[in-house]
């Protein structure tokens, strides 16, 4: 890996994931886990939003650069939304991703209520090139626990990532998110000894995820 990548190991930086990328080498991340934006405009109730959820222009270009960045024969996990699930898959297969799992995250609560009660979020492992099966293979149904979602309006529990980390990466990897939000997964990749690097947008959470993983940091020396 170039010394370029590891002078951002263990870093979260405040920018568009559209302009840093571009600069990080290719073939250098060992796995991405992100939850970009659902296209959904959506609010928490109490009034927080996320950037770029109000447009899609952001989408095949950002899955392009994060396809040039992972290793050759690794895994992706992507949130999506459904509302543009259509979207999603245009931008991945674009990309030169393949699908080759689907995993949903049944929640014991309602998140929202229209014409259904909706209780579940999903994700997708995507390949790249040919990877090898994992050592330990884990369900595509993970029970959700929910994280109050104090740190960020999409917040995901780190009980639902750290079974993704730990199969689709090993220790000493470089796990990528370029949509870090609140920091979850970055946290979640610490926790299990792998080197990490975040990209958020908003400076807001980008404060909040550089204390998150400061304090754990400390914490743990």
């Amino acid at each position: 890996m170039t010394n370029a990548v590891e002078t951002l190991r263990n870093t979260i930086i405040q920018g568009d994931c559209l302009g840093v990328l571009p600069q990080l080498p290719a073939n250098s991340a060992d796995f991405i886990l992100t939850d970009p934006p659902y296209i959904t405009r959506y609010k928490s109730r109490d009034g927080r939003s996320v950037p770029n959820d109000d447009n899609d222009a952001w989408l095949k270009p950002a899955f392009a650069e994060m396809f040039r960045v992972l290793c050759r024969d690794s895994f992706a996990v992507s949130f999506y939304g459904w509302p543009h699930a259509d979207k999603f898959m245009q931008a991945w297969r674009a990309a030169g991703f393949r699908i080759v799992g689907h995993f949903v995250f049944p929640k014991r609560y309602t998140s929202a209520e229209k014409y259904l009660r909706y209780q579940h979020e999903c994700a997708y492992l995507l390949a790249k090139g040919n990877p090898q099966v994992p050592q330990t293979t884990i369900g595509d149904v993970i029970d959700w626990t929910y994280s109050g979602n104090k740190l960020h309006p999409t917040q995901k529990p780190l009980s639902i990532l750290l079974p993704l980390i730990e199969t689709f990466s090993e220790r000493g990897d470089l796990v990528l998110d370029p949509f870090s939000g609140s920091g979850s997964s970055l946290l979640a990749a610490k926790m299990l000894q792998r080197d990490w690097l975040g990209i958020e947008l908003d400076a807001k959470y980008h404060a909040i995820a550089t204390h998150r993983l400061a304090t754990e940091q400390a914490r743990a020396a």
